[in-house]
């Protein structure tokens, strides 16, 4: 099934840059929508796994403003993100001596746990029809999209 049949397109795009435009922000939702059901069973949403990754990653506490400039979501309330995170547990929050008005964000011991199991569950199949030199190819190709701008 092609993108026209997808969202029921009677005319045909006036080009395949267009048509390629389309798909990217159609796909994006799809993706996005299957993320956000992925991540509902263990009570977070796509944002908040992101923050996670962040900070999972990272071999020290973050600031706030760093976890904003590494998300994939720029235009994310990281600090309210954050807060519910604290809520659940899986970060903490600490004043940094040097600079009350700066928080060190750090991951719990409770929140590896949670991205482990997450990460089990394998979200990557959602991509299972690619394989590695497709999606290495698809990598190329939408680098190339945004680096031309």
């Amino acid at each position: 099934m092609g993108i026209e049949e997808d969202i029921k397109q009677k005319r045909p795009f006036g080009s395949e840059v267009e048509k390629a435009l389309v798909n990217v922000v159609f796909t994006n939702g799809w993706i996005n929508e299957k993320r956000k059901n992925h991540y509902k069973p263990f009570g977070i949403t796509p944002k908040q796994y992101n923050i996670l990754r962040i900070l999972g990653g990272a071999d020290q506490p973050l600031t706030t403003s760093v976890i904003r400039r590494r998300m994939i979501d720029k235009m994310s309330d990281t600090t309210r993100l954050i807060d519910r995170l604290i809520i659940k547990e899986v970060v903490s929050k600490k004043v940094k001596k040097e600079d009350k008005r700066l928080v060190d964000i750090s991951i719990t011991e409770k929140g590896l746990q949670l991205l482990s199991e997450i990460k089990a569950t394998r979200f990557q199949e959602t991509a299972s029809g690619l394989n590695e030199n497709e999606a290495a190819k698809l990598n190329e190709l939408l680098d190339k999209l945004r680096s031309s701008t």
